[in-house]
């Protein structure tokens, strides 16, 4: 079995704490580990996952693999063609290598699953039937009449043929009869009360090279597109790019349509697990756990006559006083506070907010980059203030300026800089001056972290004022 995960998507309906370049399958939402590092877990022991995001996440991704000791390829999309040619790339890779038969397992990065357990037996019960050649989805099995999914309405009173690997779980799956669009409440509550219909996962399970078959049958032109890019690839560390043009060729189009609701070997498989696909707050705050008020607080948050709610603090006292229903996420740079009826809307705040030009729906104050990650403390009229974590042993890329000087304050660890044409270490409480276009770089010899306060000043200061000579992360 080849994990196939998907780990693209901005996941704006968390905002403010999702954003565009760091968003929410990275995000610690339901335990230390981040979404995507839950995903993998639950799997239990694999030789190799293959992960397929964009290229602005490429290192979140692996360096969130390298912490958990997973291997792992990660196939970058150049730009986003829905979850069909996602898969494609994966299979044709797959293919390629000679593992064509070899069961494909898609999940999200950004679901939970509270039964792990029940998950991994279901998954074992899929793939007898994927490898004799079913396309395998897994219903979720519905706990109320919900408008926010998509339904699967299973062929119940005609079970799977008998015969092959997958007669034991004859019983249990089902053909399916169509997918069916979100319904609305009066639909959803028809569904439930008729039986046989189950919530669309987005999770799935198929050989590789019967993937490929079924979608060259359906979508040539996707399959077709897809082949090109993987025909023309590159590698760079744990990533593999593809042919950017023939990908951006390619439809845009789901698996679903472009495959699964055409298919007649569609097959599903319920699974009843503690599922959630974590699509706003209010979805957060119904799997979480809560105080006898029922109330979900997390970080430094005082709540007083305060029910229903979902309060969480990212580094600053928050509190709140004869509220009910409320849902507050408060970030260094932005606070929300909602109704958690009309939780929903957020992606109304979030269209105004990328309309005016702002930039708090783009990435947050504390930015990730592969070497480590910046604060911007403080800015104002020609000066900037960051504060710099830089991981052991990384290097930032060699560069210039043509706008800004630099200020370089050492807060702990030891920094190894260059400057025009000499290097020096600069330790705690010593500074360094970059001037406004000299050639420099900054890195960490050490076995700590590296953390030092970056003063900039000079008529701009934006990130695209970085002149990148040579870089070990491939940014040059």
């Amino acid at each position: 079995m080849i994990p196939v995960i998907m780990a693209g998507g901005s996941g704006t309906r968390l905002w403010p704490l999702s954003r565009t370049q760091y968003p929410k399958q990275f995000l610690q939402l339901n335990s230390k580990l981040s979404m995507l590092q839950e995903t993998v877990k639950r799997l239990g022991a694999v030789d190799q996952v293959s992960l397929i995001c964009n290229e602005e996440h490429r290192f979140l991704a692996a360096e969130q693999m390298r912490v958990m000791n997973q291997p792992c390829s990660v196939f970058l999309e150049p730009v986003g063609r829905n979850t069909a040619p996602a898969i494609a790339l994966a299979a044709i890779e797959a293919v390629n290598k000679g593992q064509g038969r070899k069961c494909l397992l898609v999940l999200a990065a950004d679901h939970v699953i509270e039964d792990e357990q029940t998950f991994q037996t279901m998954i074992a019960k899929a793939q007898p039937l994927a490898q004799e050649g079913c396309l395998v989805t897994f219903g979720i099995v519905p706990t109320h009449p919900e408008t926010g999914y998509g339904y699967i309405k299973a062929e119940v009173n005609q079970p799977m043929p008998a015969g092959g690997e997958g007669q034991d779980v004859l019983s249990e799956a089902f053909p399916v009869s169509e997918f069916v669009e979100k319904p609305d409440l009066a639909t959803a509550e028809s569904y439930l009360a008729e039986g046989g219909y189950y919530w669309n996962s987005g999770m799935f399970m198929f050989r590789a090279d019967r993937y490929l078959e079924e979608l060259g049958k359906f979508r040539p032109d996707i399959l077709e597109a897809c082949q090109k890019a993987m025909a023309d690839t590159s590698a760079d560390m744990d990533f593999v790019r593809v042919n950017t043009a023939a990908f951006e060729a390619c439809p845009d189009e789901s698996v679903d349509y472009a495959v699964m609701e055409k298919t007649d070997r569609a097959v599903v498989l319920p699974l009843d697990a503690g599922w959630s696909d974590v699509g706003s707050w209010a979805a957060l705050w119904e799997i979480k756990a809560k105080d006898c008020n029922g109330n979900v607080l997390d970080g430094d948050v005082i709540a007083q006559d305060t029910s229903d709610s979902f309060v969480m603090s990212s580094n600053r006292l928050v509190t709140t006083l004869g509220v009910d229903n409320l849902i507050v996420v408060d970030t260094p740079d932005a606070l929300l506070v909602a109704d958690k009826n009309k939780i929903q809307d957020v992606k109304k705040i979030v269209a105004e907010i990328k309309g005016a030009g702002r930039n708090e729906t783009f990435q947050h104050r504390e930015v990730y980059r592969p070497w480590g990650k910046y604060d911007s403390i403080d800015l104002g009229d020609r000066y900037q203030v960051k504060r710099i974590t830089v991981k052991p042993g990384a290097r930032l890329s060699v560069q210039k300026h043509h706008h800004r000087a630099e200020h370089w304050i050492v807060v702990s660890g030891t920094a190894r800089v260059t400057k025009g044409e000499e290097t020096f270490l600069v330790t705690e409480n010593q500074s360094t001056y970059i001037p406004l276009g000299e050639i420099h770089c900054l890195e960490n010899p050490g076995k700590v972290e590296l953390e030092l306060i970056e003063i900039q000043s000079g008529s701009y200061l934006g990130e695209d004022d970085i002149v990148r000579l040579e870089d070990q992360y491939g940014r040059a």
